[in-house]
C-alpha cells in the first residue's frame, strides 16, 4: 500500500503519518531525507526523533532514497519516508540540471520501489508547494516546479492521499461516497 500525506508547513503531516504508520505492521522504519547542516535543522531533526514511538528503525538518506527505501522494505513491512520535498531539494542542489522531467522520473522510481514488496506499506510525507506565492528566484521556482511534479506523480500512484489543514487530516483519495459520510 502506498499512502501520501501532504499539506502546508507545520500542518501536522508528520504527526498524522506516524498515526497512520501505527495502524500497520511492525517493525516500522523511519526514512529521513533531511541533513543536519545547521543548528536549526539539527534541532528539527532531534524533535522528529523524539516524536517517534520507541522501537522504530531509522534510515537517513538525503539523495539515494529509492535505494534506501528498497533496503528498508527488506527489513520492515512499514516505512515512513519524511520527506519528499526535502529529497527534491537535495536532488536539485546536488545537480544543477535537475528539472521537472528528472523529478517526475525520480518520483516514478520511488513509487515503483514502494510497490515492489507485496504486503508492505509505505507512507510518504510531502509539502504542498503550489498554494503559496510564486518564488522570487529562478531556483525557488524550479524547486516549486520539481516538488509539485513529484507530488502529482506520487498522488496519482498512491492508494490513499491525505491533505492536512491545521492538524486535521482530510482524506482526498479515495474519496468517500456521500452515502458513507
Amino acid at each position: 500500500m502506498l499512502i501520501l500525506v501532504t499539506g502546508g508547513s507545520r500542518s501536522g503531516k508528520s504527526s498524522h503519518a506516524l498515526v497512520l504508520a501505527g495502524r500497520h505492521a511492525a517493525p516500522r522504519t523511519y526514512l529521513a531525507t533531511a541533513q543536519a547542516l545547521d543548528d536549526e535543522m539539527r534541532q528539527r531533526i532531534a524533535a522528529h526523533r523524539r516524536s517517534r514511538p520507541p522501537g522504530w528503525g531509522l534510515v537517513e538518506e538525503p539523495v539515494l532514497v529509492p535505494r534506501a527505501l528498497a533496503a528498508a522494505l527488506a527489513e520492515a513491512p512499514t516505512v515512513l519516508l519524511d520527506c519528499v520535498t526535502i529529497w527534491m531539494s537535495n536532488l536539485l542542489l546536488a545537480d544543477g540540471s535537475f528539472d521537472e522531467g528528472a523529478a517526475e522520473a525520480r518520483a516514478e522510481e520511488l513509487a515503483r520501489c514502494a510497490r515492489s514488496v507485496p504486503g508492505t506499506t509505505v507512507i510518504l510525507v510531502t509539502n504542498e508547494v503550489g498554494s503559496g506565492v510564486v518564488p522570487e528566484t529562478p531556483l525557488g521556482r524550479r524547486f516549486r516546479d520539481c516538488a509539485g511534479r513529484a507530488n502529482e506523480v506520487l498522488a496519482r500512484e498512491a492508494d490513499e492521499v491525505y491533505f492536512m489543514v491545521s492538524g486535521i487530516p482530510l482524506r482526498i483519495k479515495p474519496q468517500r461516497s456521500e452515502a458513507n459520510d
